[in-house]
């Protein structure tokens, strides 16, 4: 024995001495086989160097860096329990490889749906919410599974009914307060009981149409309060269901024998039985004033218990006080029994009456100092049947001295007095048709300012009516010799007699300018007294002036019209002025400044022109012209094609309305007229081209245009425009279809027309085959030719024969 344990020692030694690890020669393929397999794991970390067996009490290796880290109850497992085999890795993963399925697999292969490695009998979160179609809240997650589900063994999990009743029947049938069965309750448990505890229910009493509130919730009720005899089968929501006994012995005041309606409701509510109150506005009699105060008890009005009252008129409670009344006596003076025409229920005195009821409003003195009805109606008399002043005021009207004695006058006193006070009376004379104004009411006028000798009989409201004598007086001017109307108010108003105007508008000529001032008198015009001109025309009263004048012209000599007013107004006779558009020529430009005169246009004073034409006046600027020269180059004498008004020198001439318009370079640099019109022809230019550029076509070589017409005829316009002369097109389709820019030609002619001056000739063999046949063979075309004549014949578009 001793001997084999030197010879282990002396082996570590050995090993130690030649620098080769344990771990290294453990797992050496070349020396002992590991019987863990390939673990890559030192053997000292589990094993100890006396034996194999038992290991290390605490091995030094770390689980989680393996592919199934240790958690919860699988930390305090012995290795061996799972790893019953030397290769280790020969270990399954999933919780079914250790531990057998109780559940038959009826539940499925996932154990850790309900399970967890804390604990067998641990379920995980989500069963303990138990979130399907049943969440476990309350009571029910303190159970266990199989407190339920009897069959857990055997797996039978989804077969189990949701409803309370389904497990709690025994409760139901069992439960006596109340009793559940007798009281016919509904077996849906949730309606009164929760999960936390299956005592405490609470009913939602509101549920069946019949909340409890007041007395029916306070001290807290119990079921039986109300539902005595275990009844639960009520069918009416009535107060009397219940409270019968209570009406019917109810005695203040007896329901019963006052015929109350049943319907508590009315003055009683569910805080307390008692004080009931009651809206008397339901009956259509609303309590207000003293009718409520001092607090009413019903027998103060319902005496004898008597609720059956029918009438709602004062009277019919109040007709003693009615009947008693003496100020004033309501008997005698026939008082309607309306009580609440004068009477409020705030108090029975005292009584007010809106007089303005009876068709007659008290106003003024008819209502200061306060007024006793008997102040009017004497002896008792509520029988007055007219409103008229005089039915009450006979004796003032007889009496009456001031202003005159009113004998004769009106009897309706409110035409001159009101109710303020009788003595100040007023007239409103405008209520005759002639309202007094100005003069005629100051210094305040008395009545027989005008009405003399007492007449108030004047049926005329004409000025003249009263002032005749002021109109036969009058002198400045007379107005009997001069014929004026004796419709005073065309000239004076009531303001004064003096200073009358008169609207000389009315007469059909209305005074305006110098007419008015200085402040005119009526004589200047109107002299020797005249008023009866008949002519509004300027010259029946100016013609001294027409035949005097000399300024701008004698009007006599140049046979002006005597219509004055064409050139004057009536601001200053001297600034006339003449609208010439009046005439048919209206003056502008140069025709007006600087300020002309007449005799400008108008010389040896002849204002008899008849023609508008500016040749009728210009006929010298129009002959001596030379820039262009007008008479020699035959223009026409219509200045107005090429001058306006403004400046004579600086006209221009609308080319367009000839038959050439001038376009491109036609107009540009500026152009002189005679850069065309050579030696001052305008008349018998050509409109076309060639007309004007024949030297530019005979001239031009690039290609030549006059050697070859039948190529370029004279029609410039086919190639060139007036943009610019160089630059041309040509449209070479109209002679062949072969394309200008074939090869490296680029539209330059020259390279297929090597004759500019005849185009009928053109080459193909300079570019292809530089002239030389030998470097051109077309061997598949029978009788081919190597000329330019010959590859046209087969090449015309320039592309292959054909």
């Amino acid at each position: 024995m001793g001997a084999r344990v030197v010879l282990k020692i002396l082996s570590i030694c050995l090993l130690l001495s030649t620098g080769v690890s344990l771990s290294a020669r453990a797992q050496d393929t070349l020396g002992t086989h590991s019987p863990h397999g390939n673990l890559n794991v030192p053997c000292q970390n589990c094993h100890t160097a006396s034996a194999w067996k038992p290991i290390r009490a605490v091995p030094e290796f770390d689980h989680n860096q393996t592919k199934y880290p240790l958690r919860g109850m699988h930390t305090s497992v012995a290795c061996i329990q799972c790893h019953v085999k030397p290769v280790f890795t020969s270990v399954g993963q999933r919780c079914q490889d250790c531990h057998a399925d109780i559940h038959k697999r009826q539940l499925g292969a996932n154990c850790e749906q309900c399970h967890t490695v804390r604990g067998w009998q641990v379920s995980v979160q989500q069963v303990q919410q138990h979130n399907n179609r049943f969440p476990l809240t309350g009571a029910h997650a303190a159970v266990d599974c199989d407190a339920c589900h009897k069959g857990a063994a055997s797996s039978q999990f989804e077969t189990m009914s949701t409803q309370c009743y389904s497990c709690h029947a025994v409760d139901f049938k069992s439960a006596s307060n109340p009793n559940h069965v007798s009281g016919g309750f509904s077996t849906t448990c949730t309606v009164c009981h929760g999960t936390d505890t299956w005592f405490n229910a609470n009913f939602d009493h509101s549920s069946v149409g019949f909340p409890l509130t007041g007395g029916h919730a306070v001290p807290p009720r119990q079921c039986i309060d109300c539902h005595v005899n275990n009844n639960y089968s009520l069918t009416s929501t009535t107060c009397i269901s219940c409270h019968l006994k209570d009406f019917q012995g109810t005695t203040n005041p007896n329901h019963v024998s006052a015929n109350f309606p049943s319907n508590c409701a009315q003055c009683h509510t569910t805080l307390a039985w008692a004080p009931a109150t009651f809206d008397h506005s339901m009956v259509n009699f609303a309590l207000t004033g003293a009718h409520t105060v001092p607090p009413r008890q019903c027998s103060d009005c319902h005496a004898n218990n008597n609720y059956n009252l029918t009438s709602t008129t004062c009277v019919s409670c109040h007709l003693k006080d009615f009947q008693s009344a003496i100020n004033p006596n309501h008997v005698a003076g026939g008082f309607a029994q309306t009580c609440a025409t004068c009477h409020n229920t705030s108090a029975w005195q005292p009584a007010t009456f809106d007089h303005s009821q009876s068709g007659f409003p008290l106003t003024g003195s008819h209502t200061v100092p306060p007024r006793q009805c008997s102040d009017c109606h004497v002896n008792n008399n509520y029988k007055i049947t007219s409103t008229a002043c005089v039915s009450c005021h006979q004796n003032d009207y007889n009496k009456a001295l001031s202003p005159v004695p009113h004998a004769g006058f009106p009897t309706t006193c409110e035409q001159c007095h009101d109710t303020v006070q009788w003595t100040d009376g007023k007239f409103d004379h405008s209520t005759t048709g002639f309202a007094l104004t100005g003069m005629h009411t100051v210094p305040p006028r008395l009545c027989t300012d005008c009405h003399k000798s007492n007449n108030y009989n004047l049926t005329s409201a004409a000025c003249y009516s009263c002032h005749q004598t002021d109109y036969q007086g009058t002198t400045n001017p007379n107005h009997v010799a001069s014929n004026f109307p004796t419709g005073c108010d065309q000239c004076h108003n009531t303001s004064s007699w003096l200073n009358a105007t008169f609207n000389h508008n009315s007469t059909g000529f209305a005074l305006t300018g110098s007419h008015t001032v200085p402040p005119r008198q009526c004589t200047d015009c109107h002299v020797n007294n005249n008023y009866t001109l008949n002519s509004t025309a300027c010259f029946s009263c100016h013609s001294k002036d027409y035949t005097g004048a000399l300024s701008p012209v004698n009007h006599i000599a140049a046979s002006f019209p005597t219509t004055c007013e064409t050139c004057h107004d009536t601001i200053q006779w001297t600034d006339g002025t003449f609208n010439h558009t009046s005439t048919g020529f209206q003056l502008t430009g140069s025709h007006t400044v600087p300020p002309r005169l007449c005799t400008d246009c108008h010389t040896n004073n002849n204002y008899s022109l008849n023609s508008t034409l500016c040749y009728s006046c210009h006929q010298k600027d129009y002959a001596g012209t030379n820039n262009p020269p007008h008479q020699s180059a035959g223009f026409p004498t219509t200045c107005e094609l090429c001058h306006d008004t403004n400046v004579w020198t600086d006209s221009t001439f609308n080319h367009n309305n000839t038959a050439f318009p001038l376009t491109g370079s036609h107009t540009v640099p500026p152009r002189q007229c005679a850069d065309c019109h050579v030696n001052g022809n305008y008349t018998t230019l050509p409109t076309t081209c060639y007309g004007c550029h024949t030297n530019d076509y005979n001239q031009t070589t690039n290609p030549g245009h006059q050697a070859q017409p039948q190529f370029f005829p004279t029609t410039c316009q086919n190639c060139h425009n007036t943009t610019a002369w160089t630059g041309a097109t040509f449209n070479h389709t109209q002679y062949t279809q072969f394309p200008t820019n074939h090869g490296g030609a680029n539209n330059v002619c020259a390279t297929c027309h090597i004759n500019s001056n005849n185009y009928s000739i053109f080459q193909c063999t300079g570019c292809h085959g530089g002239n030389n046949p030998n470097n051109f063979h077309h061997d598949q075309v029978p009788g081919y030719v190597y000329n330019s004549i010959n590859c046209y014949q087969c090449h015309q578009n320039g592309q292959g024969g054909g």
